[in-house]
């Protein structure tokens, strides 16, 4: 009897926990996005400026583009546009870079954002507001630099 009374008890609470669970789990899904063209600008710089400050002291790059909890700070960044691709989500991708720069910073775009791109050409300046996910590197393996990383980016029209 006692036994039978313990296990019901347990079932109780390992249901109750996997709801719980669930419902956690439910919510963290859907949870809404951040919306990065809407929000106000934390830094304005240019591409050339957050590729040096990355390879000088990423530590220190880190601290100033990232909060505490490690969310991305808004950024505009301005550069030329080296390049100008389309990723394998359909998203529009642009490089900005300088002529003779190591590294540059690549813009990932959105679908709400990717139709602002079509008319930009290679060699344009223009400024991109969008947040950090990852900065500039060396990788000694490679021998090669890797570009900043921005996602989320939205054309700023000045």
């Amino acid at each position: 009897m006692l036994k039978n009374k313990l296990l019901k008890t347990i079932l109780i609470l390992v249901g109750v926990g996997i709801l719980i669970a669930g419902g956690i789990g439910f919510y963290m899904f859907n949870m809404p996005h951040r919306d990065v063209q809407s929000t106000s600008t934390d830094f304005k710089l240019n591409a050339e400026d957050i590729v040096t400050e990355y390879l000088q002291n990423p530590n220190e790059a880190n601290d100033k583009y990232l909060d505490d909890e490690g969310e991305s700070k808004i950024l505009e960044i301005t550069g030329q546009i080296a390049s100008i691709t389309t990723d394998f989500n359909n998203q529009k991708v642009i490089l900005l870079k300088g002529k003779n720069a190591q590294a540059g910073v690549t813009c990932t775009f959105t679908e709400n954002t990717n139709e602002s791109v079509n008319q930009l050409k290679e060699g344009q300046n223009i400024s991109v507001k969008g947040v950090i996910r990852s900065g500039a590197s060396y990788d000694e393996d490679l021998e090669m630099y890797e570009n900043v990383i921005l996602e989320k980016c939205s054309l700023i029209n000045k």
